[in-house]
């Protein structure tokens, strides 16, 4: 079993098992036609179920040969242009090649010592973003796994920063549209159901600086602490980004820690053409990042940055077989002491890759090219009297309803527009997402793929009219 061990010794089967696998990829990706199969979930599962994983194939062409049927046959396919639907971006080969080296290296971002060079990359990326987001000489930050957890983080900085004995006192505001990790985190950090206040938005599906300063004033007067005030820059449902400079004010007035989930919007740190929207993040206490959502790298890229690195230091914990406390004194870079985690992938060195491949610029141009595509896809919709489109986009999410000419019941449409995601994910043809506005069902398309076009979204669109059109009519004739 040595043999399958990574070394100097078994570096030509390495490279040989590696190289067999990217070929299965390339050759599916080459031959891909439909976003998805359409394969049912109980189709699938028999086929994992019925394997033995106790009794090994032996072989990497016959694995492969099993992973083909079980995997890559059925996979969703994020690069396809009509994968129209989640927060997935297709990804630049850059980063799937710093990927590769990572996993094969296998380097720990926690200690200096099981990393080095990994270490220096990391820090030096944080700085570049930071800056790109004009946080100031002092800002710091570190790779997370996800919005989620750069979530989590900046809002345990920010109770700790609150300084108040009494964490029920203890209140975040954020949007009726911001990211549901916000409440989570709320939980996870020991805090009160109604810790979390929720802010109404506009007819843009942006928090409400008014009822924002009118909810901050309340809970003041009631002796209640704002701990955080957690603005978004890119909701996932909208792709909307709060007013961030009034929010901003707002925050220096009741002494509030500002966090702004960019996890979306952080695309437009590189962008040239729409930097502009990003204005005010430059005055957060923290922000999320989400490299692999809108910087076109794989799962996961993410961080969480921090104006102050002082405040990372509520994430420090000493381990005398770790990161010892003499390590400060030393001046050894131990990552572990600004990071929830422990063992950490070296996720940095695909976005190192990838910048020093393509630059800034070439990822800002892609992310300009989707955010282009969705105002011209808004105006598609605005367009078709089939649809009815809740807002123009500031990313590259559009949110919209099919909407029967015949049809005067409101649910009934809903079904309607649920029948046909579900009928179109079925039929493979494309995958869009869905959610909820004032209640009903609405499509969306959250357009992260350069590759797509408007003839694609135009096509989409009939699709879904036809899946909604055949549902309404066996509708009728199963009421006759």
């Amino acid at each position: 079993m040595r043999s399958h061990l990574l070394n100097g010794r078994t570096a030509e089967h390495y490279r040989r098992s590696v190289t067999e696998g990217v070929e299965r990829v390339a050759a599916k990706l080459a031959a891909t036609e439909r976003p998805f199969t359409g394969i049912a979930v109980d189709e699938l599962s028999p086929r994992v179920d019925a394997i033995d994983l106790d009794r090994p194939l032996g072989d990497t062409a016959a694995v492969l040969d099993e992973l083909e049927d079980v995997y890559l046959k059925d996979a969703v396919y994020f690069h396809h242009p009509r994968y129209l639907a989640h927060l997935n971006c297709p990804v630049v080969i850059p980063a799937v090649l710093g990927e590769a080296v990572l996993c094969a290296v296998n380097s720990s971002l926690d200690t200096w010592d099981q990393s080095a060079g990994g270490t220096l990359i990391e820090r030096k990326l944080i700085d570049w973003t930071t800056t790109r987001a004009g946080l100031g000489p002092a800002a710091d930050g570190v790779f997370t796994s996800g919005g989620s957890q750069s979530n989590l983080q900046a809002l345990l900085l920010a109770r700790e920063e609150a300084k108040s004995g009494d964490l029920a006192k203890l209140r975040i505001f954020a949007s009726e549209a911001g990211h549901f990790s916000v409440q989570k985190s709320a939980k996870l950090l020991g805090l009160g159901p109604d810790a979390v206040v929720t802010v109404p938005v506009d007819r843009d599906k942006r928090m409400q600086t008014v009822a924002l300063a009118r909810e901050l004033e309340r809970y003041h007067a009631e002796g209640l602490v704002p701990m955080a005030v957690v603005a978004t820059a890119g909701t996932t449902d909208f792709g909307s980004i709060d007013p961030l400079p009034e929010i901003a004010e707002l925050c220096d007035r009741h002494g509030a820690w500002l966090h702004v989930d960019a996890a979306y919007g952080c695309g437009l740190l590189a962008s040239r053409k729409y930097r502009h929207r990003l204005d005010g993040i430059e005055r957060a206490d923290s922000v999320t990042v989400d490299y692999h959502k809108s910087f076109f790298q794989p799962v996961s890229s993410s961080a969480v940055l921090v104006r102050d690195g002082a405040t990372l230091r509520h994430a420090t914990y000493h381990a005398e077989y770790l990161n010892p406390r003499r390590a400060v004194r030393e001046r050894i870079p131990n990552q572990v002491d600004k990071s929830l985690q422990t063992t950490r992938r070296f996720d940095a060195l695909k976005l190192w890759l990838t910048l020093r491949v393509m630059g800034a610029d070439g990822i800002g141009e892609l992310f300009d090219e989707v955010c282009d595509l969705a105002v011209q896809g808004w105006h598609l919709l605005a367009a078709d009297p089939r649809y009815d489109v809740v807002v123009e986009p500031s990313l590259s999410t559009l949110v919209f309803r099919y909407v029967p000419a015949a049809v005067t019941d409101p649910a009934e449409t809903d079904r309607a527009n649920l029948h046909a995601r579900k009928a179109l994910f079925a039929s493979g043809d494309a995958v869009v997402a869905g959610t909820k506005v004032g209640g009903r069902h609405y499509l969306k398309f959250t357009l992260l793929n350069p590759e797509t076009t408007v003839s694609d979204i135009a096509a989409v669109l009939d699709l879904i009219a036809g899946h909604a059109e055949q549902y309404l009519g066996e509708s009728l004739d199963r009421a006759c």
